[in-house]
């Protein structure tokens, strides 16, 4: 496990890569040992000094949900990340050019709460303390290289984790459903990009059931002394694959009777 020293200066580097655009190399081949709770050490580390200048956490995203995405990093769990209040975009936002290093996008289910929600948590518990579902489009960034230019090396958990699970803005759209209003596994999404269909996908893909993300998610924040508040977001992971966002691209996810929602990246 890293020392405390180990997990600051790995915070202070990925704050200053945020705010320089540059990324930094694998925290998996600097701390060959690091483990997952050393991740979201390094997370909450960077969540400490967020909040010191002034941030407000909004919410929390699950990650790496779907079966497929789990076998390519060779787990077999989700991992979690911080919603800041600088992350939010309105519905049709142009994302600023420069804002993020390497943005990609997911669509997603996002929960909003009106009750915190407790690490044994059920499903039935989930959707009592949930005020409202709405579609969502989640924004990827890394301030950690995709993988070492010297080994080839890919980004393991560790480092994504560490680097807030890859966390770097949300859009929400305009409707507000009741979240047994619709069966949340049927509930999907086609996603266009610059108006050509890049994929599609449902919200079964999410864990089987995009509720059971939350499930997983109180249990683990609760593992770590966190959790779940009254009026933040939580985005219950994505059940397309990652689509590249570089300078002109424009994002358009139709969720049908569900709704929609935009966003296009300057």
């Amino acid at each position: 496990m890293l020392n405390t020293a180990e997990v600051e200066a790995a915070a202070e580097a990925l704050l200053a890569a945020e705010d320089s655009r540059t990324q930094i190399g694998l925290l998996s081949r600097q701390f060959p040992g690091i483990t997952l709770d050393d991740a979201y050490a390094i997370q909450s580390a960077q969540m400490a000094r967020k909040l010191a200048q002034g941030r407000k956490v909004i919410g929390w995203k699950i990650g790496l949900t779907s079966k497929v995405m789990q076998d390519a990093l060779g787990i077999d769990t989700p991992d979690s990340g911080v919603i800041y209040d600088d992350m939010l975009f309105a519905d049709g936002a142009v994302v600023p050019a420069g804002r993020f290093i390497q943005p990609r996008i997911e669509v997603e289910i996002a929960f909003v709460m009106k009750h915190a929600i407790t690490a044994d948590a059920t499903r039935a518990d989930v959707l009592a303390a949930t005020e409202a579902v709405v579609p969502s489009i989640e924004i990827l960034d890394t301030r950690i290289l995709r993988a070492d230019p010297e080994t080839g090396q890919a980004r393991k958990i560790f480092d994504t984790v560490s680097d807030n699970a890859a966390n770097g803005g949300i859009v929400l759209g305009a409707q507000r459903h009741l979240p047994d209003a619709h069966d949340l596994r049927w509930v999907g999404a086609i996603v266009s990009k610059n108006g050509e269909v890049v994929s599609t996908g449902l919200g079964a893909g999410v864990l089987d059931d995009p509720v059971e993300g939350l499930v997983w998610l109180a249990r683990r924040m609760g593992q770590y002394g966190q959790g779940i508040a009254p009026g933040q977001v939580v985005l219950s992971g994505s059940f397309i694959a990652p689509v590249e966002c570089p300078p002109g691209t424009k994002i358009h996810a139709d969720f049908g009777p569900f709704g929609s929602v935009s966003a296009s990246f300057g």
